[in-house]
């Protein structure tokens, strides 16, 4: 008879350490436990067999589109664990993307088969994800970007949970490190993982999805104390909030920096879009507008040269008031992964009339200062720039 093991599934390529740390508990507990590699960009092995499973082969999974592949991944790992004997309950991390592949495996498997989704979009409306089905969803608090002493603690419950479905003491946090937090988005991901290495050993980071809810987390740890600098990598909440999208700040986005005079080093992070959901859910009045489906459940806008203009005034307002050491840094090359010549959402202009708003707006002093960097956001040399000039506030 095959035993039974807790698949845990996720993107090995940006959750390796997450994945591993989750089934190494499940283990712990006197489950088996396998990790699941849901892939797409650096795909392994295991993600490879998945990918097999898809009506159209692996060649339908890997086609260089972030959208398109992780769609078709989506069936292909529905398509596998409706094959598997030795499934005693699936576990899944991630984000939106992430979320939106693992539940559509969850839904396809039999009600009772123990199911829990760790995201960062657990907080909102999670109807498209759950549908009928028995999921449990819990909100990661932090972005799944790392272990720290938020996510160590999520992740364990979460591991225990779908231990104890299948078939403590409490982890040590460490407080040794000064906590910063960073927000992230799938598309400022390789800018705040550089980032995150780059401050290893000096820095406890916390990683936020800038999901609307993800920001407001970040500011409710500064305005309890808990933070020690913020390095802003990824403020496309604003973009949400002014124009009408589904993961929106609030008018109080920057708050907590400026009442905690905390130290900030900021970007322009996925200024490029608004999020809306599925594609046909986007308002009539953008549905002629440059529209990007992201997944199956979010469908992004490329904003305008006047929406950026509107942006940049409403976050430099925000900016003069802090009066901690601010460091705001402006990517020449491009403000997302999507945002670079020949990607769908490059548009110079529409950078161009933000960092001119910014520059309009923001009353420059020695310890407020907005830096042109001639590079893209995710490109390696930017990273190194954010770092620098925090380095730089937090002295």
């Amino acid at each position: 008879m095959t035993a039974k093991r807790v698949y845990v599934a996720g993107t090995c390529d940006t959750k390796g350490q997450e994945l591993a740390y989750v089934a190494a508990l499940i283990a712990a507990e006197g489950i088996g436990a396998v990790v699941v590699d849901l892939s797409t960009r650096a795909p392994g092995d295991s993600a490879r067999e998945i990918a097999a499973h898809h009506p159209g082969g692996a060649d339908a999974v890997f086609t260089g589109d972030r959208g398109s592949a992780i769609t078709a991944m989506a069936l292909a790992f529905e398509h596998f664990v409706t094959t598997r004997t030795d499934l005693a309950g699936l576990i899944g991390l991630g984000g939106s993307g992430n979320t939106a592949l693992v539940t559509q495996a969850m839904r396809a498997l039999p009600v009772g088969v123990p199911k829990l989704m760790v995201s960062t979009v657990a907080s909102g409306n999670v109807a498209p994800y759950v549908g009928p089905s028995d999921i449990a969803m819990l909100y990661s608090i932090t972005d799944v970007a790392g272990l720290n002493r938020i996510s160590r603690v999520i992740l364990a419950n979460a591991a225990r949970a779908i231990a104890g479905m299948a078939r403590g003491a409490a982890v040590p946090v460490s407080a040794d490190l000064p906590a910063i937090g960073l927000t992230m988005f799938g598309v400022t991901t390789p800018c705040v993982t550089r980032v995150t290495e780059l401050l290893a050993g000096r820095y406890d980071c916390l990683v936020f999805h800038a999901t609307g809810t993800g920001g407001q987390s970040m500011e409710k740890l500064a305005d309890s104390g808990l933070l020690a600098g913020v390095i802003d990598v990824t403020t496309t909440e604003v973009a949400d909030h002014l124009f009408g999208g589904i993961l929106p700040c609030t008018g109080d986005r920057f708050g907590a920096i400026a009442r905690r005079r905390l130290p900030y080093a900021g970007s322009c992070g996925a200024l490029d879009m608004v999020n809306f959901g599925a594609l046909d859910t986007v308002p009539p009045q953008y549905r002629s507008r440059n529209l990007y489906v992201h997944n199956a459940f979010v469908t992004l806008m490329r904003t305008t040269p006047a929406e950026n203009d509107r942006m940049g005034r409403w976050i430099g307002e925000r900016l003069n008031r802090m009066t901690g050491p601010v460091r705001f840094l402006l990517p020449e090359g491009g403000v997302s992964v999507i945002d670079a010549p020949g990607k769908p959402f490059h548009d110079p202009d529409a950078d161009a009339a933000l960092f001119a708003a910014l520059e309009a707006t923001v009353v420059q002093t020695p310890d407020r200062r907005l830096i042109r960097v001639p590079h893209a956001i995710n490109d390696p040399a930017f990273a190194d720039a954010l770092v620098a000039h925090f380095t730089d506030v937090m002295t």
